[in-house]
């Protein structure tokens, strides 16, 4: 049965902290795969970026927050993206 990890970053056009947060993701979605290489086919990650000027309610909730990172629909963290606590939150939706 396959594990399927849900990213969902919130952002908006013109946001610096945005645009760390997306490389900080990226990287270490990178190094969780090269990780679970040889389990790959049960594990999959996607990564879902969502402009909040596209939605009202998320520009309500977020507005002031961006980015926010959320891992299978839960908050995980806003304004800076720590890689060491993403990678240990990705580590333990698979253990």
């Amino acid at each position: 049965m396959a594990t399927v990890i849900s990213l969902h970053l919130l952002t908006k056009p013109g946001c610096h902290l945005c645009d760390e947060a997306r490389m900080v993701v990226e990287t270490v979605v990178s190094q969780f795969r090269s990780v679970h290489a040889g389990v790959a086919a049960n594990i999959q990650v996607q990564i879902d970026e969502i402009n909040i000027l596209e939605d009202q309610e998320l520009l309500n909730l977020y507005g002031e927050e961006i980015p926010v990172l959320q891992i299978n629909g839960k908050t995980h963290g806003y304004w800076r993206i720590d890689p060491i606590r993403l990678l240990a939150a990705l580590e333990e939706t698979v253990s």
